[in-house]
C-alpha cells in the first residue's frame, strides 16, 4: 500500500441501557459526549460519541446502545480490549476512583514499560487504562469528577484476538500501512506512523479460544484515520486492487467511511478526519441535542418517539466543570 494511516480514529461498541452507558463514560471515565445522534442504518437506536473536548480523531469511543440487547461473547474474530491513554502517575488515582463506582480492576506491566489497569464497563466490555512511559501530549477533557492531571488523553490501542496471525498481520502492514514492532509470547504489536498512544494495535493469538459473538459488551468495529476524502478514495481503490471486499464510501455526517474485514474476522473502517463534530452545533454545546443527518430530519418526530429518554450528565456542560 502506498497510503498509510496515522493512527486510530475511533472504536465503536455495542452497549446496553443508553442512560447507564452515558453515565459511565461521562462520569466514571470523564469523557465528553460530543455527539448524540442515531445509528444511520437503524434510526431507532442512539449512536453516542465520547471523546475529548471537540471529539478529535483518536480520542473517540462510540456506542450503539440497545436497552435489551443480548450479551455478546468475547473471542477470536473481534477486538477484545479497548485501551485509553492516561498520565503515567495516575493509575493509583484511577484505581481508587473506579472502586468508588464499584468497578474492580487489575494492574499489570508489560515489556514496553507500560502500566495498565484493566476492568469491564457495565455491559462487560473489556477496557484498559495505559500509562505510557513516554507520556501523551494530547489535551484531556477536564471535569470535577476526573481532573485534567489524571484524565484520559485519548485512545491508546486496541487488541485484536485471532486464531492465526499471519493473514491479519498482512492486512495490518499491507492494507493499513502499520509497522510490526515486536512480539511478546502470543501478542504481536504493530504501530502507525511514529507509534505511541493512539497509534497502536496488538494482535493476540489464541487458537483454542471460541469465536467471538458481536452483541452487548463487545466491539463492533475499529476505525483508522484518513486525512481527507481524496486519500480515502485512493485507499479504497488500492484495497480493491488487492482483492479486498470494501464497501462504497458512506456519509457518516461527521466523517466519511469505508468498511472491510481483516482476514481474522474483525470489522475495520477507514474514516476521514474531516469535517468533524462542530458542523451542526457549536463546540460548547456538543452532545446536548439529538442531531440527525439531513436525510433523516423529516422523520425526526417518529425517531424521537422511538428513542428512550436520555438525561445528559452535567459534567458534559463546559459551564458546569
Amino acid at each position: 500500500m502506498s497510503i498509510k494511516t496515522s493512527g486510530l480514529h475511533h472504536v465503536t461498541a455495542i452497549g446496553g441501557d443508553p442512560q447507564r452507558n452515558a453515565d459511565f463514560y461521562t462520569r466514571a471515565l470523564g469523557l465528553r459526549l460530543v455527539k448524540t445522534t442515531v445509528n444511520f442504518d437503524d434510526p431507532g437506536t442512539y449512536h453516542l460519541y465520547y471523546g475529548d473536548q471537540s471529539g478529535k480523531p483518536g480520542s473517540l469511543m462510540t456506542f450503539f446502545p440497545w436497552k435489551d440487547a443480548p450479551k455478546g461473547r468475547h473471542g477470536t474474530g473481534q477486538a477484545t480490549t479497548t485501551s485509553f491513554s492516561v498520565p503515567e502517575a495516575s493509575l493509583g488515582w484511577w484505581k481508587a476512583h473506579l472502586a468508588e463506582s464499584g468497578i474492580e480492576t487489575s494492574q499489570i506491566r508489560n515489556s514496553d514499560g507500560e502500566e495498565t489497569l484493566t476492568f469491564l464497563d457495565p455491559d462487560g466490555l473489556k477496557l484498559a487504562l495505559v500509562a505510557h512511559p513516554q507520556g501523551d501530549p494530547r489535551d484531556p477533557w477536564d471535569t470535577k469528577l476526573v481532573p485534567a492531571e489524571h484524565a484520559i488523553r485519548g485512545l491508546h490501542s486496541v487488541t485484536l484476538s485471532v486464531s492465526k496471525e499471519d493473514a491479519t498481520a498482512g492486512m495490518l502492514t499491507d492494507g493499513l500501512g502499520l509497522a510490526f514492532q515486536h512480539q511478546e509470547s502470543n501478542r504481536l504489536r504493530f504501530s502507525a506512523g511514529e507509534g505511541g498512544p493512539g497509534a497502536l494495535v496488538d494482535v493476540l493469538v489464541t487458537p483454542d479460544a471460541p469465536r467471538g459473538l458481536v452483541a452487548a459488551g463487545t466491539v463492533h468495529h475499529v476505525a483508522w484515520r484518513a486525512p481527507d476524502e481524496r486519500t480515502q478514495a485512493a485507499w479504497r481503490d488500492e484495497l480493491i486492487d488487492d482483492g479486498v471486499n470494501v464497501t462504497s464510501i458512506l456519509d457518516r455526517q461527521y466523517f466519511r467511511s469505508i468498511y472491510f474485514r481483516e482476514p481474522g474476522g474483525t470489522l475495520l473502517e477507514v474514516a476521514t478526519d474531516e469535517p468533524g463534530f462542530a458542523i451542526d452545533e457549536p463546540l460548547l454545546e456538543l452532545g446536548r441535542a439529538l442531531k440527525l443527518p439531513p436525510w433523516l430530519e423529516p422523520k425526526r418526530e417518529d425517531i424521537e418517539a422511538m428513542l428512550p429518554k436520555l438525561d445528559l450528565p452535567s459534567e458534559n456542560n463546559p459551564d458546569a466543570r
